[in-house]
């Protein structure tokens, strides 16, 4: 149904949001102010016309936007856009209760994303390789994204031949690729177990384009050059598909604020610390535990932090969802640090509200489950000194984010969802 809208906000993921006749109407590529014209299905409304723009309208900078799913937000101007931003991390921590202040968006996207997740899908008989297509799954074909870094400018090309190699068997792939100091490291998902045929024509992909390593599901199929990745003083080697930060510059920009806030520390926990981004520059100054699920990851942690100018370095595999570290275990540290995947770490946080260590870090990629946990740091009797919103997902709703707790002198109060 055609519908007249006016656009009240914009929502969490990017959309406009209007109220309509019964309930709220979500308007992907609508701006705050604006009247449209939009076809609506129930929540859902698909824009068709802008009859009263924004003053804060610019064009777009992509040709595949609003076809592409990968940005949600070109259309608004810079300054619009970081209060957008800013206003997500402010509103979750409204609605868990805390009305902290929280620091202007610091943008992080640098030279732009130095990893990406291509998507193939075959149609018709032939592979179609890209980004998938808004509110959809179909795949949206690309020649470029101007996001992506100087250094990802041969992934596309990579992604599109592994897709051709693999099509005969039809089956839909997601390809990561990361740049590396060595190169192009590339983790290929979907395909399942290889032939001989398939790992010929993968390596045969690899030579041609010139990857370092080309893995299947973290198996490696071809290594020619061991991707490196520099942390501070140190140098990872890491495993196929580690979770890795988008930007140098989001990763250089959550460890300064990270390390700011526990300067001072003479013995730290990184909790969920992949491969060691806190970590191995935390040594720089302290002794530092790590706990994570990987156990690759931990052991490129582990082999990386054996070198001149870093402080001790223990790693430990645990995981933090199902046994967080316990009261007693956290009591050792003068600071922990946790960054845990989006799901937060709820069960953690709620034995450090009960504990007295003195200064707990949070980072996190989620508003809502950074907010939940940092209501139950506080309830513990914790006091947040600084939030601080980092972007290095630039137009998207994604935002990192660093802040410190510090414990209130008159100690810690009995978490009863702890100890109930």
């Amino acid at each position: 149904m055609m519908s007249r809208l006016t656009i009240d906000r914009l929502g969490a993921r990017g959309e406009g949001v209007a109220q309509g006749p019964e309930d709220l109407i979500f308007v992907p590529y609508a701006l705050a102010g604006e009247t449209i014209a939009a076809e609506v299905d129930d929540s859902r409304g698909t824009l068709v016309e802008v009859l009263t723009p924004s003053p804060h309208r610019i064009a777009p900078f992509c040709r595949y936007f609003s076809r592409c799913g990968g940005c949600a937000v070109q259309t608004l101007a810079e300054d619009s856009y970081a209060r957008w931003k800013r206003d997500l991390v402010t509103s979750a921590l409204w609605r868990a209760g805390l009305t902290n202040e929280v620091s202007d968006l610091a943008d992080a996207h640098g030279a732009g994303r130095r990893r990406a997740a291509f998507h193939a899908r075959y149609v018709q008989g032939r592979s179609t390789t890209g980004f998938m297509q808004a509110r959809t799954h179909d795949i949206v074909e690309i020649d470029s994204c101007p996001l992506l870094a100087a250094s990802m400018d041969g992934a596309l090309p990579a992604a599109r031949a592994i897709a051709q190699a693999l099509a005969a068997s039809r089956k839909p792939l997601d390809i990561l690729v990361t740049a590396t100091a060595s190169g192009l490291d590339v983790d290929l998902k979907g395909q399942g177990p290889l032939n001989v045929a398939q790992r010929q024509g993968l390596v045969r992909v690899a030579l041609e384009h010139d990857l370092a390593r080309l893995s299947n599901h973290g198996e490696i199929v071809i290594s020619r050059r061991t991707p490196m990745l520099a942390m501070g003083k140190a140098a990872v080697a890491p495993p196929p598909g580690v979770f890795l930060q988008a930007t140098d510059a989001g990763e250089e920009a959550l460890v300064a604020r990270v390390c700011a806030h526990v300067a001072g520390a003479r013995r730290i926990a990184d909790l969920f610390s992949g491969i060691g981004t806190f970590a191995l520059r935390m040594a720089e100054f302290a002794t530092v535990d790590a706990f994570d699920l990987e156990e690759a990851a931990l052991s490129a942690l582990a082999k990386a932090a054996r070198v001149k100018g870093l402080r001790h370095v223990a790693v430990s595999p645990r995981d933090l969802f199902r046994r967080p570290l316990g009261p007693l275990e956290v009591e050792r540290y003068d600071a922990v640090v946790f960054d845990p995947p989006r799901a937060g770490a709820e069960k953690q946080a709620l034995v450090l509200s009960a504990s007295s260590v003195p200064l707990v870090v949070a980072v996190s990629c989620n508003a809502q489950t950074f907010a939940r946990d940092a209501a139950i740091l506080c309830a513990g009797g914790y006091e947040i000194a600084r939030v601080e919103p980092v972007d290095q997902f630039r137009h998207t709703p994604h935002v990192e984010i660093v802040a410190g707790f510090r414990r209130r002198a008159q100690g810690p109060r009995k978490n009863r969802r702890l100890l109930g």
